[in-house]
């Protein structure tokens, strides 16, 4: 199958759209179209998850926040991943959220059903496996990326999972969540953010973030960004 562009569509999502035809159709009929929007809880921590998202034109923030109430990002899930993997790993909960940051579209499965399907075994299951793999990768490489490099470098990665997610050079994205994901002050933001614009790279503006320069934006990334497209990429085609 190849992959439709329309958001409304369940095939812009890249795991729906790798199943085999005989598979998603069979899951088609309990896959439910929602608009999400900013800042929208789908579960918080210790939540039993009821659905699993598979996002067509929104991203998805993997949040951990500590007592202090300090937050940062784990990962992202948009039209490439699915939200709510403890549904089908056996743990019904997580210690993380998972809010909105880029409001648009998804489907929405119940967690009963996909779990029925899942253990089945078959396409269904091979291909949350081989998700859940690339995931725990991006998980893991952003913890190294936090730790070891600069945050101009960790900017540009998020960007350009952000780019990847969104399939569009715009971004609605304030310095106030970028911070937050991030976790670094918003001056830290603005002159990190305005290096990239003096270099020609992005325009930014009003909460408004153009990507102007894929290629070079790459450049200006770590490896981390490398090496989490790759392995998903590799997962996805085996």
């Amino acid at each position: 199958m190849s992959a439709v562009l329309n958001p409304r569509d369940a095939l812009s999502n890249r795991l729906l759209e790798k199943l085999p035809e005989k598979d998603y159709r069979l899951l088609l009929p309990s896959l439910e179209f929602v608009d999400l929007t900013v800042g929208e809880f789908l579960y918080n921590s210790g939540d039993e998850i009821k659905y699993l998202y598979f996002p067509t034109s929104a991203i998805v923030s993997l949040l951990y926040t500590t007592e202090n109430g300090s937050t940062a990002e784990m990962g992202m899930a948009g039209r490439c991943g699915a939200v709510g993997i403890a549904s089908f790993m056996g743990g019904n909960t997580t210690p993380n959220q998972a809010v909105v940051q880029i409001a648009g579209g998804a489907f929405r499965i119940k967690a009963q059903i996909l779990r029925d399907e899942f253990n089945r075994g078959g396409a269904v299951q091979m291909l949350l496996l081989r998700y859940t793999q690339s995931l725990l990768t991006h998980v893991s490489q952003t913890a190294v990326c936090n730790r070891l490099h600069s945050f101009e470098q960790r900017l540009c990665r998020w960007l350009l999972f952000s780019h990847d997610c969104l399939q569009t050079n715009e971004m609605i994205l304030t310095q106030e969540i970028i911070s937050h994901l991030l976790g670094v002050r918003r001056e830290g933001v603005t002159v990190a953010a305005g290096r990239l614009q003096d270099a020609g790279i992005i325009s930014y503006a009003r909460g408004h973030i153009h990507v102007l320069d894929r290629q070079k934006l790459e450049s200006c990334s770590c490896e981390c960004y490398a090496v989490v497209r790759d392995e998903y990429e590799r997962l996805l085609t085996l």
